[in-house]
């Protein structure tokens, strides 16, 4: 069954043949950040390249650690973050995502849980917040925004300028406080959220912009399991008819029916029974009652190594795990198989299981009316969570036609791309994603009554986004406005209360005062406007008052005479009905002829009677809208967002300052060895320098480099820069010299053979060019030979000059003179040939021309005389003469508009 096309935004994917390029600053980008990993992708229209792409991080690699670090003043990031996380786990923060916006109990026990032993403060709010080494205590908030910058990084270096409009995707589950939370940490890291989009949609995107489904409707399930949480949601696609340009044509779309999830099942709980396995395991080896679940270093060792346990056991039926000095320099080395791993994971199976069963359940559909069951995220590799799901669909294989890791960045970027302003897009898909959760409504206020009529389910489950919503209450003082989640739903993990907005909205009290002595013609009631947008998140935008007062109002009756008058009027003309009211109106207002012998006056009218009549009248009254939120729910204050975003700004020129020096430091340290291999290896260095020079430039790369490794490791960039430039003052004139020897030759024979051919470009000017000027030609020829001379004079010179010596003259030179005389050559050789001269014509031969001209001319009319009459009979004329034409000739070519 088709879907109206306004049910949805569309979404298109790019054609790189059909798009015009745009300027450099038409990027978008998408990011996928997950519980462990994040993912980027960059849309950029550029020639040669694809115009949708997954970012590559500094290792080259697709995916990239989701870690923030504060060590020691420093910000590290991805890669960087996750090199120092073994040997300062409490420095390095994982899974900040998932910690937003919940209380700090609640995150408390999740670090806990997975062995983070992050130093955790509550903030203003009641939110968890973490405290650095050096004292300064960051918001979650800020935490993601760091992870966040550094994807917004990758974007930028894939495009190769700053990319600021992105698209996040985010898991189904979560709440408002999460997505709020997680927008203001993009605003952070200074990126534009264009939109939120959840997971499923992302992945639903990328599945369906591809396939054609005019001829078959089909629902499909998406089944994600990543490293924190795991989901299903069913989707359908089908298409409908839409006119465009004219045309009937079939567009594709899709409708989110259902998602269902577990937000603690994932890959990290497997690996954390893993964890905890091995962990026993060296606690039994070591004796003496030692918990290595005490010490953070040893458990982030072992952590790293069980990840990549765990994904050996996919491939292989045995693991083993090797971990140097983990605890007290005592080595641990262990051996798992695939069927020990499943037999600790063994409740985890048909737990994984419960978010499809849950979703046929509440679609009411059958496993046979699902036409593919996708799988994407990097746990549904494992073995036994496939063979679970092949015996519960009752199918051999399982779908596996999307990436796993890259399916939804890749669909997030579609969803990008469709809601810039500055890329073309083509190949439309439409979209229809649902709130996954229901949003209930109260009012609380003094002297109110609930009023049963009203529905309180505001946003039922799975209702599509962006809508604007309306609700009406009758009430004459100020209230209070809550939005809760819906009891009859599980709330969003760590989430203690249903309630999770909460509004003050006055005004309302003083303008029922005012009105209060008016008569009203109904109860005054107070209208509340809700949105829901794209991104899943609903707010009260704004509310009035409705007033509605019937009162006794003075206004004049109908003036007899001129009834009289007007009945006259209207009984004696010839067009219209005798007896219409409206008829007389219209001609007493426009003051047409009638058969009445005295016109209307005002002395003919009798004095102006009034009377009372009943008039009802409505008044809007704008009322105000406070937000009184409280709790860790809540986004930062604007002094609370201030200050983050000055920390933050900090923290970034001190990674640009870090990176400065960072690059300054390799480009000295590369270049002293890059000089002492040319110094022993080369031996042209030896033929153009002296052995004084050799030993006196070698002697200080030796002593910069002691300085490097010593006292430069916490130089500053300028120091750096500094030593740099001393020793390519020796350096350089070596090279250069060095250059010349090689480069010198070639310049100088390549401008021998100019020279030559020269010679064969004037004699074919003599020959096939005689009206090229003379005086042209020979600045030409004396230019060349000046050229000659001075080559021949330096290459003189050169020979009796030492080549450990400053050069005489350089190959850029010998170009240099190449190129001038190369101008004037194409200066020469571009004069165009005169046009040959035309006769003019004789008198005799002119006249007839002359004549014909002055017969038209006397036989044409004067302006003045030039009648209508005759305007209509040569436009007659050429419409003859234009249908004539039609059949004979084809119409002249015109610009289209």
């Amino acid at each position: 069954m088709s879907q109206p096309r306004s049910y949805g935004i569309l979404v298109a994917v790019l054609v790189a043949a059909a798009v015009a390029v745009p300027p450099a600053t038409a990027a978008v980008a998408s990011i996928d950040l997950g519980s462990e990993w994040l993912k980027v992708a960059a849309v950029h229209l550029a020639p040669g390249r694809a115009p949708i792409a997954v970012a590559i991080n500094e290792m080259s690699k697709r995916k990239s650690p989701a870690l923030a670090s504060l060590a020691d003043g420093n910000r590290l990031s991805g890669e960087e973050a996750a090199g120092i996380t073994a040997r300062h786990p409490s420095k390095v923060f994982a899974r900040a995502r998932d910690l937003l916006a919940k209380p700090l109990s609640y995150v408390q026990s999740v670090t806990d849980s997975l062995f983070l032993p992050y130093d955790l403060v509550p903030d203003a709010r009641g939110a968890a917040a973490v405290r650095a080494d050096d004292g300064q205590v960051y918001s979650l908030e800020e935490i993601v925004a760091m992870v966040l910058h550094y994807a917004a990084g990758l974007a930028d270096a894939h495009v190769g300028a700053p990319v600021r409009d992105a698209v996040i995707a985010v898991p189904p589950y979560f709440g408002q406080a999460e997505r709020r939370a997680l927008t203001q940490a993009a605003q952070l890291a200074g990126i534009n959220v264009l939109s939120l989009i959840n997971e499923h949609a992302g992945a639903a995107l990328q599945y369906g912009i591809d396939k054609d489904f005019s001829n078959a409707s089909r629902h499909v399930i998406f089944y994600d399991m990543g490293a924190g949480s795991t989901y299903a949601a069913l989707v359908y696609y089908s298409a409908y008819n839409a006119k465009e340009f004219g045309k009937t044509v079939s567009v594709n779309q899709f409708q989110v029916k259902d998602v269902r999830w577990n937000s603690e099942l994932g890959g990290v709980q497997m690996e954390m029974r893993l964890v905890n396995y091995f962990a026993a395991q060296f606690n039994k080896q070591l004796g003496d009652g030692v918990d290595i679940r005490q010490s953070p270093k040893a458990m982030a060792k072992l952590k790293k190594q069980v990840k990549r346990t765990k994904e050996i056991l996919s491939a292989n039926t045995a693991a083993p795990i090797s971990v140097e000095s983990l605890y007290n320099d005592v080595d641990f080395r262990s051996t798992i198989t695939r069927e020990k791993f499943e037999e600790l994971c063994e409740d985890l199976w048909e737990q994984a299981l419960t978010p499809v069963k849950e979703v046929l359940t509440h679609s009411g559909m059958k496993i046979d009316d699902i036409y593919a069951v996708e799988l994407i995220g990097g746990a549904t590799r494992v073995p036994k969570l496939q063979a679970k799901l092949q015996e519960f669909l009752g199918r051999r294989g399982l779908d596996k036609h999307l990436d796993a890791d890259e399916a939804i960045v890749l669909g997030a970027s579609l969803h990008a791309a469709n809601l810039s302003d500055g890329i073309k897009l083509n190949r439309k898909l439409g979209m229809i994603d649902g709130s996954t959760y229901a949003f209930v409504l109260e009012i609380d206020g003094l002297d109110y009554v609930k009023d049963e009529s009203i529905d309180q389910i505001l946003v039922p489950r799975m209702k599509k986004m962006p809508i604007k919503m309306f609700r009406s209450i009758r009430h004459t003082k100020d209230f209070d406005v809550s939005l809760n989640y819906d009891k009859a739903y599980e709330l969003p993990p760590g989430i203690p209360s249903h309630k999770f907005a909460e509004y003050s909205v006055s005004g309302l009290t003083d303008a029922s005062e005012k009105y209060a002595n008016r008569n009203l013609s109904a109860p005054i009631k107070a209208n509340l406007h809700f949105s829901l947008s794209r991104s899943g998140i609903i707010a009260l935008d704004r509310a009035e008052a409705v007033i509605e007062i019937t009162e006794w109002v003075e206004v004049p009756k109908k003036i007899l005479t001129l009834e009289s008058n007007i009945t006259n009027q209207n009984s004696s003309s010839e067009v219209g009905a005798a007896n219409s009211t409206t008829d007389s109106k219209e001609n007493l207002s426009s003051g047409s002829n009638t058969n009445s012998s005295t016109p209307i006056d005002e002395s003919n009218a009798q004095e102006i009677i009034t009377e009372k009549v009943l008039k009802k009248r409505t008044f809007r009254v704008p009322l105000k809208v406070v937000e009184k939120t409280t709790g860790a729910g809540t986004i930062l204050s604007k002094e609370l967002y201030s200050e983050a975003k000055n920390r933050l700004e900090a923290l970034d020129k001190k990674d640009a300052e870090r990176r400065k020096t960072a690059e300054l430091k390799n480009n000295l340290e590369s270049y002293i060895y890059s000089m002492k291999e040319k110094l022993e290896e080369s031996a042209d260095i030896l033929t153009v320098s002296t052995e004084q020079e050799r030993e006196s430039f070698a002697e200080k790369l030796s002593e910069v480099q002691d300085w490097l490794y010593m006292d430069g490791e916490d130089a500053q960039a300028n120091e750096f820069k500094e030593r740099l430039d001393q020793l390519k003052a020796i350096g350089d004139p070596i090279l250069f010299r060095l250059n010349e020897l090689k480069t010198r030759p070639t310049a100088c024979e390549n401008a021998r053979l100019y020279l030559d051919e020269l010679q064969k470009i004037v004699k074919n000017w003599e020959t096939n060019k005689p009206w090229l000027p003379q005086k042209r030609v020979d600045e030409v020829v004396s230019e060349a030979e000046k050229v000659k001379a001075w080559l021949k004079e330096k290459e003189n010179l050169q020979k009796n000059t030492p080549v450990f010596n400053p050069p005489v003259f350089t190959s850029e030179e010998v170009s240099e003179k190449v190129l001038d005389l190369q101008d004037k050559v194409s200066s020469v050789n571009r004069i165009p040939k005169p046009k040959p001269k035309v006769e003019k014509k004789t008198a005799k031969e002119e006249e007839p021309a002359s004549k014909e001209k002055t017969t038209y001319t006397e036989s044409a009319p004067d302006e003045g005389e030039y009648t209508e009459t005759s305007q209509k009979s040569k436009a007659q004329e050429e419409d003859q003469s234009a249908s004539a034409n039609t059949s004979d000739s084809e119409p002249e070519p015109h610009d289209e508009l």
